[in-house]
């Protein structure tokens, strides 16, 4: 298994700035607070571990749990499925909307996010000995991505399902995938362990899965806990730490290719917390560290890329089952 650190540096505010994000993250906090107060289901074990989960705090009233094995964390109450697509739907439908902040930087995005995750895709494809592939885009649409996969010269054909439409899809009758792309799914569905292995079912043996994931083990998620204004459900249902991710994939059938963090904006990521609220707790040295000059701040990064304690996970599985 390979980890794989990046020479890719992008500044916060063109990916995920954090004063203009607040407005969204609202939004999805009222949309999830609605969706629970009409039916929720409390989620006892962990996802990832035969474990009584814990309970770790909340994000503004909602409650989030902890897996004493692994790290991850989890929204402590989901609603069922249907709700829960129609939750996803409803803040997909929300980001579309031409003001929103991911429009204003959809161009942005597409250069410091899209284009490195297909060449990623595109890459391991080619080292993997895959040629023409056809791709399974897992994600609630639209996905600013399916045109990039789409365009593609090494990819045969994109087919984009929803990402809770698979929880109830009956076992065969698809043309089998020979990779799927999920890209933050893991963090948003209600039951991340019954989605992968319904994509598992959907590819070929020996097909390939690509994940990205933010990841509780991460420098920054560790530095501000639930205090982390990026950490929000339905966006953040599940914050998985790197191991809860390996085992996930262990347990629907995957043996992992790749498990690296090559992120590049967790110290970026704490001090801009820092300057939103200059009481976010944090100790000397943390204080120190994110508001050090570049040579620190870059030197540092790389350190947790190097180390697997960036807050961005990538992985590369392969179906064994």
């Amino acid at each position: 298994m390979q980890s794989i650190q990046s020479s890719l540096t992008m500044p916060l505010a063109s990916v995920k700035p954090l004063e203009p994000l607040l407005g969204y993250r609202a939004y999805c906090l009222d949309a999830t607070r609605a969706t629970l107060a009409s039916g929720a289901v409390p989620r006892k074990r962990s996802p990832v571990a035969d474990a009584a989960l814990e309970a770790a705090g909340d994000v503004e009233g909602l409650a989030y749990a902890r897996c004493p094995e692994t790290g991850s964390l989890f929204l402590a109450s989901v609603a069922p499925a249907p709700a829960w697509a129609t939750l996803l739907r409803d803040v997909t439908r929300y980001r579309q909307a031409p003001d929103a902040v991911h429009q204003v930087i959809a161009r942005s995005r597409s250069e410091h996010v899209y284009a490195p995750k297909l060449e990623w895709i595109e890459g391991t494809l080619r080292l993997q000995g895959v040629e023409r592939p056809r791709v399974l885009e897992v994600v609630t649409p639209p996905s600013g991505f399916t045109a990039f996969l789409e365009r593609s010269t090494r990819i045969a054909a994109v087919e984009t399902v929803d990402e809770m439409t698979l929880l109830g899809a009956a076992p065969g009758g698809d043309t089998l995938a020979d990779a799927a792309v999920l890209l933050e799914t893991l963090d948003r569905v209600n039951d991340p362990a019954a989605v992968l292995r319904a994509v598992a079912r959907r590819l070929v043996p020996g097909g390939l899965v690509f994940v990205t994931a933010l990841v509780a083990s991460g420098f920054d998620v560790t530095v501000l806990g639930l205090r982390s204004l990026y950490l929000y459900p339905p966006d953040r249902t599940n914050c998985f730490s790197l191991e809860g991710l390996e085992r996930l994939l262990a347990a629907a059938g995957f043996a992992l290719d790749e498990l690296s963090t090559p992120g590049v904006l967790d110290v970026e990521i704490v001090d801009a917390h820092l300057r939103h609220d200059p009481r976010v707790p944090l100790s000397p040295f943390e204080r120190r560290l994110v508001t050090a000059g570049r040579e620190t701040r870059v030197a540092f990064q790389t350190f947790l890329q190097e180390h697997g304690m960036s807050s961005f996970a990538r992985v590369v599985g392969k179906r064994t089952r």
